[in-house]
């Protein structure tokens, strides 16, 4: 494993735009890429991550091994031209590598840090590289690690628990007017983007059903349908209001679609069971002066975007804790890769000098055919005696920061490996 690296390297939002991305050759799979990618020679194992965000391979690299232009092409795929490709690149070798990959695990690396779709994405392409059987030892370990990663810092922090969207901050708000939203009936009015979100984050929450209203009816069956939910006329607003208890609103009306007066008599007829209404229309849908009624929520998307703008920060606070705990995992995954690194000449090492021990034990008794059971004990302790002592002090060089560190730590077990000639089968003969 001397001399043995790891190369991460990768195209994301922050350094390449979108008509680059969308570019690279590796949108249809993951099979023929990561079939190619584990052809390229030197590549000893290797990992693909392909999503709308980002495009990052992972690779151990044989030692002695130079694969960097023959992976940048092949990342690039001939869509653009080899002087540009580095001003869109990044690299990452060996500890870097690893705290990259912790970081994106952990959501500190994504546009909306925090969120979650990054480990399923990690996750699902793991999944297609070991099927492959792409990893081997080191990076099945290292993958591991980052999903451990990233659940401590879900657990530990609160970054993944503020809204930093329009869509999600609205969810929250209806969480803390209705406790638990199980059970409970939403209305989309219009079919603007945002609002469909809302109701996807709302269905994710378990609301029992939802009906769109839209001026165009056929525009309402199609999104009813992906909600499971009917679709209902304009015209049948008051009826609906009396009937749901949330409402999302979101249509291109050039004034107010419901008013005042209109909810303060479908109140009475609802019993004044509380009705919770959010505007993300500009311009509103909504009156604003709905608030002055008893029991009814109003949000319009001023006051989504300051809950927003709050839970942003909120979640700033908390990603300061996550990098420390990534830092602190980088540092534990370095150590035992690096002290990997050493372990096939504390191996070679142990076995050489136990096998000069034995082979001069042996000789010695051969000449010694008087020597009882219990003496041949005593000397086969003394001779594993003395073979410790002579490698306790090697052994503890090895193991030790100074030599396993990041400078020159290839050299130094170089140098080990030819003081003790473990590289020509000399065992003492």
């Amino acid at each position: 494993m001397p001399g043995e690296k790891i190369l991460l390297l990768g195209v994301n939002h922050k350094t390449t735009p979108i008509e680059i991305r969308e570019k690279m050759a590796l949108s249809d799979g993951y099979e023929e890429p990561l079939t190619a990618l584990k052809n390229i020679p030197g590549c000893r194992e290797c990992y693909l991550l392909s999503t709308c965000n980002r495009v990052e391979l992972l690779v151990v690299v044989e030692p002695g091994v130079e694969v960097e232009e023959e992976i940048i092409t092949f990342l690039f795929g001939g869509s653009v031209s080899p002087e540009d490709c580095r001003q869109y690149l990044y690299m990452h070798y060996d500890e870097d590598a690893v705290r990259h990959l912790f970081m994106v695990a952990a959501s500190l690396d994504s546009m909306v840090v925090g969120e979650a779709q990054i480990l399923g994405q990690l996750k699902e392409a793991y999944r297609y590289a070991a099927q492959f059987d792409c990893t081997g030892p080191l990076l099945n370990k290292f993958l591991h690690k980052s999903f451990s990663v990233a659940k401590r810092v879900r657990t530990e922090t609160g970054i993944g628990s503020s809204a930093v969207s329009i869509s999600y901050a609205a969810v929250q708000l209806a969480e803390k007017i209705f406790g638990n939203l199980k059970g409970k009936k939403v209305m989309l009015i219009g079919a603007g983007e945002m609002a469909e979100l809302a109701a996807e984050h709302l269905v994710g929450q378990g609301v029992a059903s939802v009906v769109v209203a839209n001026r165009t009816l056929a525009r309402a069956l199609d999104l009813a349908k992906r909600f499971n939910g009917s679709a209902v006329s304009m015209d049948e607003l008051a009826q609906q209001l009396e009937l749901v208890d949330i409402v999302i609103s979101s249509t291109g009306a050039t004034g107010l679609i419901i008013h005042k007066q209109d909810v303060k008599s479908v109140m009475r007829a609802r019993r004044n069971k509380p009705i919770f209404f959010i505007d993300i229309a500009v311009p509103r849908d909504l009156d604003p002066k709905l608030i002055d009624i008893d029991n009814v929520y109003l949000y319009d998307i001023d006051d989504l975007s300051s809950v927003v703008e709050i839970n942003k920060s909120e979640r700033d606070k908390e990603a300061v804790k996550a990098v420390r705990i990534v830092d602190e995992e980088t540092l534990k995954f370095n150590k035992w890769y690096q002290g990997m690194a050493v372990t096939p000449t504390i191996r070679d090492l142990r076995e050489k000098v136990d096998t000069i021990a034995r082979l001069e034990l042996d000789r010695s008794l051969a000449r010694m055919p008087h020597v009882n059971g219990a003496d041949r004990k005593t000397l086969e302790k003394m001779v594993g005696a003395i073979s410790s002592r002579i490698l306790h002090d090697p052994l503890i060089y090895l193991k030790s920061e100074s030599c396993t560190g990041r400078d020159n730590s290839d050299m130094k077990v170089e140098i080990i490996r030819s003081l003790f000639r473990l590289d020509n089968g000399d065992d003492g003969k």
